[in-house]
């Protein structure tokens, strides 16, 4: 299952933060972390990790990933989704967010 993939197509060269839900299939971090131990984040050149974040109870993580390129989300997507099922959404810093929120000091003059 993958939703939320894209608000719109990426500018070429314009780095996109996305977080993913990982949902560890049955549910099972097992065959996960041994194919990290083994094989690596599997993340393709221009795919950059920023940082992540597993439940306690080792069913889902949420991870932060960068790009310019969508593709290299989907390529990295498709060596694990025989083990994890996800969620993608772009996202943007709080700073981010709050410097495009106009302040109601500045809408009311």
């Amino acid at each position: 299952m993958i939703v939320g993939t894209s608000s719109g197509p990426l500018v070429k060269g314009v780095a996109v933060l996305f977080m993913v839900l990982e949902y560890f299939r049955h549910p099972d971090a097992t065959p996960v972390y041994e194919r990290f131990r083994q094989r690596g984040r599997l993340a393709p050149d221009g795919l950059r990790y920023v940082s992540s974040w597993v439940t306690s109870d080792l069913t889902r993580c949420y991870q932060v990933m960068e790009c310019d390129d969508r593709a290299l989300l989907d390529q990295w997507i498709d060596a694990w989704r025989d083990i994890v099922d996800f969620e993608v959404f772009p996202v943007i810093t709080s700073a981010e967010a709050a410097s495009r929120v106009p302040s109601s000091e500045t809408t009311n003059t």
